[in-house]
Parts: C-alpha cells; sequence; structure tokens
C-alpha cells in the first residue's frame, strides 16, 4: 500500500505517475496533508508530527506501506525521522519541469512525472 500524503491526491495524478504507484505499492491511499501554520513553532510542528505518525500507524497494523511525502520542509523532516523510527519506508515522486513561455511573456509550468525516488 501507498500512503500519499502530499498536497496532490493521487485521483489527479496522470495515468504514468499512477500506474508506477499501483505496480510498484498496489492500492493508493490518500491521506491529505495538513496546512501547516507558518507562524507555528518547532513545537508545534512536533505535535503536527507525532499526530500523522499516529494516523498512518493505525492505517499501517495489518498491511506493509510506503509513504509518499511531500510538502512544507520542516513538518516533512519531522514526519520522516519519526516514521524510520517504525521502519516505514518514505518516497518523494521526481518530475520534469517543462516551462513555456507565452506570447504576453507568463510562463506555464507543468511538472511531468518521472519516477519514485526512496529518501536516503
Amino acid at each position: 500500500m501507498l500512503i500519499n500524503l502530499t498536497n496532490h491526491p493521487s485521483a489527479l495524478w496522470d495515468t504514468t505517475q499512477l500506474a508506477a504507484a499501483q505496480q510498484q505499492f498496489g492500492n493508493v491511499f490518500d491521506l491529505p496533508f495538513p496546512d501547516v501554520d507558518p507562524a507555528g513553532d518547532e513545537q508545534y510542528i512536533s505535535d503536527l508530527a507525532d499526530l500523522y505518525l499516529d494516523k498512518i500507524l493505525s492505517l499501517t497494523q495489518d498491511a506493509q506501506a510506503t509513504v509518499h511525502l511531500m510538502g512544507e520542509m520542516t513538518f516533512t523532516v519531522a514526519l520522516l525521522n519519526r516514521l524510520r523510527t517504525h521502519n516505514i519506508p518514505c518516497i518523494a515522486s521526481t518530475t520534469q519541469r517543462i516551462v513555456e513561455t507565452l506570447p504576453n511573456g507568463d510562463k506555464k509550468v507543468t511538472f511531468q512525472f518521472n519516477k519514485f525516488r526512496h529518501y536516503e
């Protein structure tokens, strides 16, 4: 099972990313990424990471799971460290950034999925 803890629900992924996730991990379960308060201090981040660790542990009681973890960096690192203590692997998705300059000078940026990469 892949727990998708990002701001991008799997229902909105392109078919290449969804197929790769299903092939490598089986079912995909979306756990929405929290709205991290930018004014929060380190204790706030620690408490939020503890809360999400508990949520993930409750989802993984009977199944081997990998967490697709991407978002606000201090929360991501705090949760990543906690998940590692429980031997729960975490991955990030890698993308190709494609920039198109429009006739009016605006830029249109799209991201094309490449692969999943484990955090080291």
